[in-house]
């Protein structure tokens, strides 16, 4: 099996680096395309206004300047002899639950894998966020090998990839693995720090409010704080298939045409 490995958070990130051990035992081909620098919160963003620079530093290891979704049209495009069977992307330095899934490069890779038609897999790894703590990537790369195993040969349909989240604990006091839906987080969840320069000049900081959401049961924000892996099928068709009756009811319009 031929692997793609990339993630948003750079090539020399500690995460890809367990990633691609776990990738060596799930496929005999595997391949590194990663962005050249932390492309956090790029979302599904490509370079459109700026050339894309390949750099191969190593065996089969390529960094791109550009965003997660460059690299894995890089991949596919130009660098791999022939498209892979599988996309991993990961593991990420922190969890991608919840609003995350929409702001995460690390996701979006996995979105653009899906797009051209690949099996494509987002994985997280959970941790505090304290000051000098790393996350317990040991958990990640622990688990992670069976999961892919099972869910890189799943029949799931054409337009679904997976999101994995690894909950903050050693590997040996994860709870389990639940099949999870998106989450929601409180409205204000995210808040803008003022701050000042030392000539006086305000800046500004996207921060978090501090304040644990309150998950709803059967969510990805529920599993992984409770001590389990959560996965959750996503889908790259964002139609709001229920309510489209009504917004055509709503117009005077055919709902099935």
């Amino acid at each position: 099996m031929r692997v793609l490995v990339t993630n948003d958070d750079g090539i020399h990130a500690p995460g890809l680096a367990c990633l691609e051990r776990v990738a060596a035992q799930v496929g005999n081909d595997v391949w590194t395309v990663a962005p050249e620098t932390d492309q956090s919160g790029v979302a599904h963003s490509m370079s459109l206004n700026d050339p894309l620079r390949l750099r191969e530093v190593g065996k089969q290891r390529f960094a791109v300047r550009g965003t997660p979704t460059d690299c894995v049209l890089m991949a596919v495009r130009h660098v791999l002899p022939e498209p892979p069977d599988l996309i991993l992307s990961g593991f990420n330095k922190g969890q991608n639950l919840a609003e995350d899934i929409t702001y995460s490069g690390t996701v979006a890779a996995a979105i653009e894998g899906t797009i051209l038609g690949i099996t494509s897999i987002a994985l997280s790894q959970a941790y505090s966020f304290a000051p000098d703590i790393q996350p317990p990537y040991e958990t990640a790369e622990a688990l992670a090998p069976d999961l892919i195993r099972t869910l890189a040969d799943l029949d799931v349909p054409a337009e679904t990839l997976i999101n994995i989240n690894f909950p903050n604990r050693a590997p040996g006091a994860v709870e389990g693995v639940r099949v999870t839906r998106q989450g929601r987080r409180n409205i204000d969840f995210l808040t803008i720090d003022k701050r000042s320069d030392g000539r006086g000049n305000p800046y500004y900081w996207l921060t978090y409010n501090g304040r644990p959401p309150q998950p709803d049961v059967g969510t990805d924000l529920e599993a992984v704080r409770a001590g389990f892996v959560s996965v959750t099928p996503l889908s790259i068709d964002m139609t709001d298939h229920a309510c489209k009756a009504k917004v055509s009811e709503a117009l005077g319009l055919d709902p099935d045409r």
